[in-house]
Order: structure tokens, then C-alpha cells, then sequence
């Protein structure tokens, strides 16, 4: 686990479609098991947010996702770029902007949370949340690491 944005490899902030970084962190999984990027998102977090998500993302958060599946998105989060071994999915509420970058190459997967605050409000909402969202993250990756060992 890497948290906090002066720790956070170049590798992982030039992935990034933010304009300045107030919050990052990090959480890799290594696994033999062989999947794109954007398998192991849509593992992560499925074609449409759960009712967990919707609570923390739309509801917390405010982040404004789209309700139905797409090609285009993953949980309602807009696909924003993707390269060799990553992808980025992208998000915004009216205080903050977010980016979900998933990279899996070399028998490992991470998950990068990225943050801007648009509004002091992100400074005061994200922190608390930021806990939560760190204990969570490495169940996420554990579990769609299962999911996709299943289905090959």
C-alpha cells in the first residue's frame, strides 16, 4: 500500500487527467491471473455500481455516474483513457474529481485512487472516507482476483 501523493510513483500520476493531485494512494495484489485492465475493473466493480457504491459515491460523495451499463463506462464511471497494462476511469461531484486507475501487467494488479479537491469541501468530506476506502481497497482486489480466476 503507497498513500499519499508525495509517495506516489511518477509512473502512477502521469496516468493521471487531474489538474493537481490533493489525494493518492496505491494497493497491489500480485496473481497469476491473466486479465485486461479493464477485466480486472469491471472484476472490481461491475458494469453498474452496487448498492454500496451508490451509497458512497453518489450519495457521500455526490459523484455523478452514469445509471445504465455501457462499453464506455465501469460502474457508472466514464472510461477515460487506457494504454498498455492500464486504465483510467474518471468521475466528478460538484466539490471534488476523482480517477480510478487499474494497472495489471507482470503478474500484479493495483488500484490507484486519485483525487482533486474542486471545493474545500473535498478537505473536509474525503479524509474520513479516505479511511474506509483504505481498509476496503485490498478486499476489492482480493475478490475480483477471485472472480476472474472462476470464469477462466
Amino acid at each position: 500500500m503507497i498513500v499519499g501523493t508525495d509517495n506516489l510513483p511518477e509512473s502512477d500520476r502521469a496516468l493521471s487527467s487531474l489538474t493537481g493531485i490533493d489525494y493518492a494512494d496505491r494497493f497491489s495484489l500480485a496473481t497469476d491471473v491473466e486479465a485486461t485492465p479493464e477485466e480486472w475493473a469491471r472484476a472490481m466493480f461491475g458494469d453498474v455500481p452496487n448498492p454500496g457504491e451508490v451509497f458512497i459515491w453518489r450519495g457521500l460523495l455526490q459523484i455523478r455516474l452514469s445509471r445504465e451499463p455501457s462499453p464506455d463506462t465501469v460502474a457508472g464511471w466514464r472510461i477515460g483513457g487506457r494504454g498498455d497494462g492500464w486504465i483510467r476511469l474518471e468521475a466528478a461531484s460538484w466539490f471534488l474529481s476523482c480517477n480510478l486507475v487499474v494497472r495489471a501487467a507482470d503478474g500484479e494488479v493495483s488500484l490507484v485512487t486519485l483525487l482533486h479537491y474542486d471545493r474545500p469541501l473535498g478537505h473536509v468530506v474525503w479524509p474520513p472516507l479516505s479511511a474506509v476506502h483504505r481498509r476496503l481497497a485490498p478486499g476489492v482486489l482480493t475478490k475480483a482476483a477471485d472472480r476472474l480466476a472462476h470464469t477462466r
